[in-house]
């Protein structure tokens, strides 16, 4: 018995490797589908003597003969969970890790919609999911409280729905690890997989049903706490396939008892896999070495192993550089590989130049970027895989430049998320979302509606029916705020008062920036949508704060607050500078400051060097970057950039290694060192000013929504400069000071300078220019 066990094991397993092509192929992206055509008619099923306690797993199974298969045009299901799935039809797994963290409100849900019309056949088909219960709540997930199974088929020719005719039963294989644990900002558990209680023969198509229990009924789905759950609005998870390790050993080998640590060519998110000979009853435990990133334990997996021959891949993904294997001593391992999974996107943009240092610091912010994408954008993924929104605001603007389109509906999602978890009291909270969370930190809320957050995902996309949905709520949290006698801002402490790690913050600068930013963005939102009153009252507002800011804070010499007695706050000149607040007379002595303070974390750090460019201290810019980032950058043991400046002790707050709001140089470099930006939304204008301070080389692609915008820049005596401008865009190109003659040759164009900065107009097509 236990043999055909083992032989089932192994091929429901190796059906699951070979068939990672169709888990990902299930795009949400087909125009010419209507994924919410249906009304629910769904019951919420749940499996008899199932618990509803913390990591719980539950089979559901539906056999049905179908006869016009290819008479139906397309075959949409609809799923519900809360909180994870794994799909298989006939056999073969089309959906791995479906379902989404919860919700896209505090009281709703979401579900998936799947094609499955290349996977149904006529005659006898098999749909089988097994479902992981989080059951419990965390910074990224509210439970519903309801470990149920909602499925819906509707198609011209046939109907498929959850009911008590499916069948449903708990999986006894699953289960929690022994101690310890996730820490409590964590919704997902360490998973446990003993296949002597249990297989994924279920999986099978010829599997037998016969004794397996039907399907109780909770009640139908819109009669339970999931009525009216919200589309999914992102892309199921990509995947990579099985990969070997990059210092994958020989097999097969004995195990000695140690760990085997083996190295991923990056920071990935992935399921490791083994393919063992064992005895019964063994413990192996699976990590990475992020397991304590952030100090608190985190995510992990154990097997206990049967007799014989066996192999078994994660259902959970962990995260990190390397994965540990532990084994007992005497087991035989005959292979050992992972597969990365991630969010759906390619790494359309692109920029190098002739400084390796720079371009190092690129690729790591794209490495961390994508490492910090799932279910939301994540502050970390390894220690609370949570959607703060300070991380978020800086993690959109990488992927503006650094990632395809697709990555737009992350955000999206975000945006909608924050505004639709706004409370009675109209303020907003972060991380969402979140069930044992709701502390304000309003610095970085006022970020998230600011000019920074809101405006520049409408900026880069032209989605103008996200700002209209949201408008309302961000004028309500808006009018949360007020404004003192001198006419600046009265703080509010929110649920914590955090402006930003390190030493020297002027928290009442850092408030009074970021809500003039606030300001700057409805205002922008305001004319967008036609509110006249609204548009006209906040530019008149932002005149007078701005004056008021300025006879408050400016002391001839720099920004500060007349009660703050720290060293002078680089993050508030910096701030005061993007925000719009400081004038250019201000600049040479900001400029004197920032060559001198330096408090800010590398969350900060991005506002501040930012600063610099636009004030035209180009080179300091760069210097400055290579000068704070220098260690995370050159460390080798790291593709992820860090939450500090050091590591661990030497970290700020968890000390994780891959936070995604270090990534902010990734978007100064595309946007200001090769100089790509958009002039109207959505791209339809565009300027490409570059600022290569001390660099001679520079070459970039940005994926805009207009298409790949190219640029390669060579700045020795002459400037030489080739440019892609895609369909239906137009580029003013600006041509530094100093050069006397400006050639285009594809336009038999020669134009006299006048030594002064030159900006030439040229709509799409490709183009070398020659400055002489």
């Amino acid at each position: 018995m236990k043999n055909s066990l083992l032989f089932v094991l192994l091929a429901v397993v190796i059906s699951q490797l070979v068939s990672c092509k169709d888990a990902s192929d299930n795009k949400l992206q087909d125009e010419n589908i209507n994924y919410e055509d249906t009304a629910w008619e769904a019951k919420v099923i749940y499996a008899k003597n199932q618990t509803d306690t913390i990591n719980a797993w539950t089979v559901f199974r539906k056999d049905i003969d179908i006869t016009s298969v290819s008479e139906a045009k397309k075959s949409i299901a609809k799923v519900m969970v809360d909180s994870k799935y794994w799909f298989y039809v006939n056999g073969k797994l089309i959906v791995r890790e479906g379902g989404l963290k919860q919700g896209p409100t505090p009281n709703k849900g979401y579900y998936d919609a799947v094609d499955i019309s290349d996977h149904l056949v006529n005659g006898k088909n098999s749909l089988v999911f097994l479902v992981q219960y989080f059951g419990k709540d965390g910074f990224s997930h509210k439970s519903t409280k309801l470990n149920g199974f909602a499925f819906q088929l509707k198609t011209e020719k046939f109907t498929i729905v959850s009911d008590s005719t499916w069948k449903a039963w708990p999986h006894e294989a699953f289960g929690n690890t022994t101690a310890p644990h996730p820490n409590f900002r964590l919704p997902e558990s360490n998973i446990q997989f003993n296949p002597n209680k249990g297989n994924l023969e279920f999986i099978d198509t010829d599997f037998n049903i016969k004794n397996k229990p039907n399907a109780l009924v909770y009640a139908d789905l819109q009669e339970t706490v999931w009525k009216d759950p919200v589309l999914r609005p992102i892309p199921h998870w990509k995947d990579f396939g099985l990969k070997t390790y990059s210092n994958s050993p020989q097999f097969p080998l004995i195990s000695n008892g140690d760990t085997i640590k083996l190295r991923l060519p990056y920071n990935a998110q992935v399921t490791p896999y083994f393919k063992i000979k064992a005895k019964e009853g063994d413990t192996i435990d699976i990590r990475t070495d992020h397991y304590r990133g952030g100090g608190q334990p985190n995510i992990r997996a154990e097997y206990i192993t049967t007799s014989g021959v066996q192999e078994y891949e994660l259902f959970g993904w962990i995260n990190g550089e390397e994965v540990h294997y532990h084994f007992p001593q005497g087991i035989d391992i005959l292979d050992l590989r992972y597969r990365e999974t991630g969010y759906d996107t390619e790494f359309s943009g692109q920029f190098s130049c002739d400084d390796s240092f720079y371009n190092t610091l690129w690729e790591k912010a794209r490495r961390t970027l994508y490492i910090t994408m799932r279910d939301t954008y994540m502050d970390c993924p390894d220690r609370e895989r949570a959607q703060w929104w300070g991380d978020v605001v800086l993690e959109s603007g990488e992927a503006f430049y650094a990632l395809d389109r697709q990555s737009d509906a992350l955000t999206k999602k975000g945006i909608y998320e924050l505004m639709n978890w706004q409370r009675k009291d109209s303020t907003i909270f972060s991380p969402i979302p979140a069930g044992n969370w709701n502390n304000e930190l309003p610095t970085q809320m006022l970020s998230s509606i600011g000019t920074f957050g809101f405006w520049n995902y409408y900026w880069h996309t032209a989605d103008r029916e996200t700002i209209a949905d949201n408008y309302d709520a961000i004028a309500k949290y808006l009018a949360v705020w007020k404004l003192n006698d001198q006419g600046t801002l009265v703080l509010r402490k929110g649920g914590w008062t955090w402006g930003d790690w390190g030493e020297n913050k002027d928290m009442v600068l850092l408030f009074n920036s970021q809500y003039y930013m606030a300001l700057d963005s409805y205002a922008r939102m305001s004319e967008l949508l036609g509110k006249t009153e609204e548009h006209e009252a906040t530019i008149s507002k932002m005149k007078a704060f701005k004056e008021n800011y300025n006879t408050q804070f400016w002391n001839g010499t720099a920004y500060r607050s007349i009660d703050y007695k720290g060293k002078t706050d680089d993050r508030s000149q910096g701030l005061s500078v993007v925000a719009g607040l400081a004038d250019e007379s201000k600049y040479e002595a900001i400029f004197t400051i920032l060559q001198n303070e330096k408090h800010a974390s590398p969350y900060m750090e991005k506002y501040i060097v930012e600063a610099l460019f636009q004030m035209g201290y180009e080179d300091f810019a760069l210097q400055r970057l290579r000068e704070r980032f220098s260690k995370m950058v050159n460390y080798p043991e790291t593709t992820t950039l860090w939450e500090g400046w050091g590591i661990g002790a030497e970290g700020y707050g968890g000390g994780t290694t891959n936070h995604a709001w270090s990534g902010g140089g990734l978007t100064l470099l595309s946007q200001y060192v090769a100089g790509i930006y958009p002039t109207s939304a959505g791209y339809d204008t565009f300027q490409i000013k570059p600022q290569l301070g001390f660099l001679k080389e520079v070459k970039a692609i940005v994926p805009s929504i207009k298409g790949n915008i190219e640029v390669e820049i060579s700045k020795n005596e002459n400037l030489t400069m080739k440019v892609v401008i895609p369909k239906n865009s137009e580029a003013e190109i600006f041509i530094p000071e100093g050069y006397q003659k400006l050639s285009i040759s594809e336009t038999k164009l020669e134009k006299p300078l006048a030594g002064k900065s030159t900006i030439i107009k040229l709509s799409s097509g490709t183009y070398n220019l020659l400055a002489l």
